[in-house]
């Protein structure tokens, strides 16, 4: 297909959804480092993005969309995120949303919204809030109003909202219960704020959604706390995609520093070779960082099977099985993400510390992304698992 078209195809196989990654990334990556180092934030990439189709795969297929396997599903936002880590983030929360909708919404509203999603639109999102007890914690109002609900309360961390249609928003009504209103971007008393500084993941507009009495009908929203009391997918579906990020980051940080070490870097004075690639230290660590990203885009494969099976059949056992899994893939992901940000500069020299190669992205992307949340307590999780027979909490956060 053509990336320059402008009416929004529908992918129908998991092969073409890579196919389309694939091409899509050879061209978000040529700027990369120059969005990140300007923060020039990726409209225009983002349009080119919809308009592949990629951000509706995983609409089902009873509902016109192709379907696509959460292994696919991982591996073409890992694509993504190689390109351009920001870029990969972007529609995490889209997808997000897009399986609560799978799991709780109606089917009118499932067939409304994913007609949107189908035609070009990107849900973004306002989930998490600032000075709360927790992290978990919501106060973000929703009050009944005439023929629908108005909703009054401020987010942050509010990852794609600056760039969506909809702006998917947690919500506590009167009774305390939580809901997931599915706001259109354009509603009166709705403020998105570009006040994200974090010092990686630089163009993800993770910043700031205010709720002044925004109106929202009844039919966009959705229950969203009854998707974690009882096993559902949800949970695990969106750890997968925060994996992917971080197996991304790592694969490009991993051929950056091929890239540098083969063309610019000078052997250290003790190496016995003229050639930085003979150097056999320099060798042992690469084929140290090698193996782990093996392994770390191997979990991820496998990872997407088990939430396969438990999408197919969510019980409390296959739920669990897939969340392990996931957090097995998150643990190393985080872990080699990191490690191969950092040690690509031990790899390639001083050169590579120039602000011209923008190299030091990779690291700052990984350290902001994997402080999502904690990977100490995925091993928790994982240990207790396999040890005391303890199934992890039915939550995003595993």
């Amino acid at each position: 297909m053509s990336l320059t078209s402008q009416q929004v195809p529908v992918l129908r196989s998991d092969a073409e959804a890579l196919s389309v990654a694939r091409e899509l990334a050879a061209v978000l990556k040529r700027d990369s480092a120059l969005r990140d180092r300007e923060r020039r934030l990726p409209h225009d990439e983002l349009e080119l993005f919809s308009r592949t189709g990629l951000w509706g795969i995983s609409v089902p297929k009873a509902f016109g969309g192709a379907g696509v396997s959460n292994t696919t599903l991982a591996n073409v936002i890992a694509v993504i995120a190689a390109a351009d880590s920001s870029l990969g983030q972007i529609p995490q929360n889209h997808f997000y949303a897009l399986e609560v909708l799978r799991v709780n919404g109606s089917p009118q509203q499932k067939q409304r919204l994913y007609e949107e999603v189908l035609a070009g639109q990107r849900f973004g999102n306002a989930l998490a809030e600032l000075g709360t007890k927790n992290a978990h914690e919501r106060t973000t109002h929703l009050a009944k109003a005439e023929h629908g609900f108005r909703i009054t309360g401020r987010k942050f961390y509010a990852t794609g909202a600056l760039y969506a249609q909809r702006i998917p928003t947690s919500v506590v009504d009167d009774d305390g219960i939580q809901h997931l209103a599915f706001v259109p971007r354009d509603s009166d008393g709705l403020t998105v704020i570009d006040d994200w500084s974090g010092f990686g993941q630089r163009t993800t507009g993770s910043g700031s959604v205010v709720f002044d009495n925004v109106f929202v009908a009844a039919e966009d929203v959705i229950p969203f706390q009854s998707a974690f009391e009882r096993p559902t997918t949800v949970g695990p579906l969106a750890q997968i995609l925060h994996a992917a990020i971080d197996t991304g980051i790592a694969r490009a940080a991993y051929e950056d520093a091929l890239h540098f070490v083969r063309t610019k870097t000078r052997p250290w004075i003790d190496a016995t070779t003229d050639i930085a690639s003979e150097d056999p230290l320099t060798l042992k660590s690469f084929g140290h960082l090698s193996v782990r990203l093996s392994a770390t885009e191997a979990l991820l494969e496998r990872a997407g099977e088990f939430l396969d099976r438990a999408q197919a059949n969510p019980t409390a056992e296959t739920v669990a099985a897939a969340s392990i899994a996931v957090a097995e893939a998150r643990a190393l992901s985080t872990e080699i993400s990191l490690a191969a940000g950092s040690t690509l500069f031990e790899l390639a020299g001083s050169q590579a510390t120039l602000a011209e190669h923008g190299l030091d992205r990779h690291w700052r992307n990984a350290r902001v992304h994997t402080l999502h949340d904690p990977v100490r307590w995925k091993y928790h999780a994982v240990g207790n698992y396999y040890l005391n027979d303890e199934n992890p909490p039915l939550r995003g956060t595993i």
